[in-house]
């Protein structure tokens, strides 16, 4: 084999391994959930509406908590992507700064961490809720209701 099909061979395979890392990044870009969070444990936190991310890869909703003695506590709770969700029914203008909600969520890995991973909401005002219901073929029913 001569030097030049030697090179020719080289870049072809350099092609090949650079293609196949651009395919992959966005598998490895991607983390697990039970990385962070707790998935087997579920807590409940009830708060006001700081702020509602509505964003991709996930959307996430900020609120204002209270610890077990009454001192206020921010979380933010990370949910699913925003395609997922418009296809749910949630849009950017589903919850408000404001609105008062209770969350049930899986716990941080970190107990000084006070991120969350939003398994279920529901606003008090209205009753409005996201995930946890069942629906006839026993698969969760995550539909949401704007208003």
């Amino acid at each position: 084999m001569g030097m030049e099909e030697r090179m020719r061979t080289q870049r072809s395979w350099l092609l090949v391994l650079g293609g196949v890392l651009i395919l992959c990044a966005p598998v490895l870009g991607h983390h697990s959930l039970s990385e962070y969070y707790i998935e087997a444990d579920t807590i409940e936190v009830e708060g006001e509406v700081v702020e509602f991310q509505f964003r991709n890869p996930h959307s996430w909703v900020h609120i204002m908590g209270q610890e077990v003695f009454g001192k206020p506590k921010p979380y933010a709770a990370e949910w699913a992507s925003v395609s997922r969700l418009e296809r749910d029914g949630i849009t950017a203008r589903t919850l408000k700064a404001g609105d008062i909600v209770r969350i049930w969520a899986s716990p941080n890995r970190n107990p000084n961490d006070n991120r969350i991973r939003l398994k279920r909401i529901e606003r008090r005002s209205d009753r409005w809720k996201w995930g946890g219901q069942q629906n006839r073929d026993g698969n969760p029913d995550n539909r949401g209701e704007n208003r």
